[in-house]
């Protein structure tokens, strides 16, 4: 690149990729300057090497949409921010360009159709239903560790008609799964990380091996081991769908369910809105989806010299997506940064993606917390903060790691 080329471009006076902004929730401010001052800039220096941002609602559907010259392939760097080393490069049907993408999506889609989720959502209301009755009353306890994992984890195995007993095995897989940040350079993080995958992939190798012999049946390993597009796979492509099937089944959830815990604290009166008029709970999952950002990026790489935002984007550079920007961009979203169960255009949200990588579980998600709100609001209780949450040390999933709570009568 030369001297000139570099001097052209808007180049960021942050480093949004820092894992500070979100630990301590500092990440507003600085993608609210560059909305309104850079929408595509360039980093030159980051943990992971230089990167665009692209952080308006626009130009993030923009890059979405033009998947010919921003590549999703794990071929080109795979979808997150961090470049993985090759024994970790997971070639999985999100990190895959038409054709290999569409085929393969279209083996896993069906597990989401609408008949298919009406199945699911009698099942999730009665695990909703139980885990509540459980939950201990008047006592501070752990809305992360008691509520948020096990409801979405719960699921997966479900989804995967996999052994409830096991269910920490999945947990522990997905953070493995989904751990974007500086410490997974090191030689024995990235030695644990292969160890953890080869377990996984040995575990579900089994679960596959007992579909194969059986009749195909609803579940998604029977719909995979039973089709032309994904029942050949070699163990790295197998290990990659398992672990974008586990972590896009329970982390984005998980992140959200406790989202909506912290936005009716920052927003008590939209908790009194919801139990006034419960017709707004759809539209209230949508909310905190958008409110929320569970998935704080994606990236693409450009496979072709092109222009974005009027700046000169060089085949072979990283474009992150920065959902999280999207989603509080004020021209698309009045009053972006309120937590508002009413807002008329809150499907809206970039949170899910957009265009031919649109999460193929949304539907799932959006009935997992309609469940949740919806069981908060007829109990007639709201969920109290007890102190600050301890926030997810990562740029790729905005989330929770602990967050102190108390049921207590509205």
């Amino acid at each position: 690149m030369t001297m000139a080329r570099t001097a052209e471009r808007a180049i960021s006076p942050v480093d949004v990729s820092d894992i500070a902004l979100y630990t301590e929730d500092r990440w507003r401010e600085p993608f609210a300057m560059l909305r309104q001052d850079m929408p595509v800039s360039w980093c030159p220096d980051s943990p992971y090497g230089g990167y665009w941002s692209v952080v308006t609602h626009d130009l993030i559907q923009e890059v979405e949409l033009n998947h010919a010259v921003f590549s999703s392939s794990w071929d080109n760097g795979n979808i997150v921010i961090a470049d993985p080393p090759p024994q970790s490069n997971l070639p999985n049907f999100i990190a895959a360009d038409p054709p290999v993408h569409t085929d393969q999506r279209k083996v896993i889609a069906p597990a989401f159709n609408p008949s298919q989720m009406a199945a699911q959502e009698k099942v999730v209301k009665q695990r909703t239903r139980e885990l509540f009755d459980a939950l201990p009353a008047g006592e501070t306890f752990d809305w992360v560790e008691q509520v948020s994992i096990p409801l979405t984890i719960g699921m997966l195995c479900i989804l995967f008609d996999f052994p409830w007993e096991e269910r920490h095995d999945l947990k522990r897989w997905s953070d493995y799964g989904s751990n974007v940040s500086p410490e997974t350079a090191t030689e024995e993080y990235r030695a644990e990380w292969m160890a953890q995958m080869g377990q996984m992939l040995a575990r579900f190798d089994e679960e596959f091996a007992k579909r194969r012999a059986m009749p195909p049946t609803d579940d998604l390993l029977s719909r995979m081991v039973h089709s032309q597009a994904m029942g050949n796979l070699n163990p790295m492509e197998r290990l990659a769908n398992i672990a974008l099937l586990i972590v896009g089944g329970n982390d984005t959830t998980r992140n959200s369910m406790s989202g909506f815990v912290e936005a009716t604290n920052l927003y008590p009166a939209e908790l009194d809105r919801l139990r006034a008029d419960r017709s707004l709970i759809p539209n209230a999952a949508q909310e905190i989806i958008r409110w929320q950002s569970p998935v704080t990026h994606m990236r693409r790489t450009a496979v072709s010299d092109t222009v974005l935002g009027g700046q000169p984007i060089a085949k072979g550079e990283k474009v992150i997506m920065w959902y999280i920007s999207g989603n509080r961009d004020e021209r698309v979203f009045a009053d972006a940064e309120r937590f508002d169960v009413g807002r008329d255009n809150a499907r809206r949200h970039v949170a899910f993606g957009h265009g031919i990588h649109r999460c193929v579980g949304a539907r799932l998600a959006e009935i997992q917390l309609a469940t949740l709100i919806e069981e908060i609001v007829e109990r007639g209780i709201r969920v109290e903060m007890q102190g600050p949450p301890e926030r997810l040390p990562s740029p790729f999933l905005h989330g929770f790691v602990h967050m102190p709570v108390r049921m207590v009568a509205a």
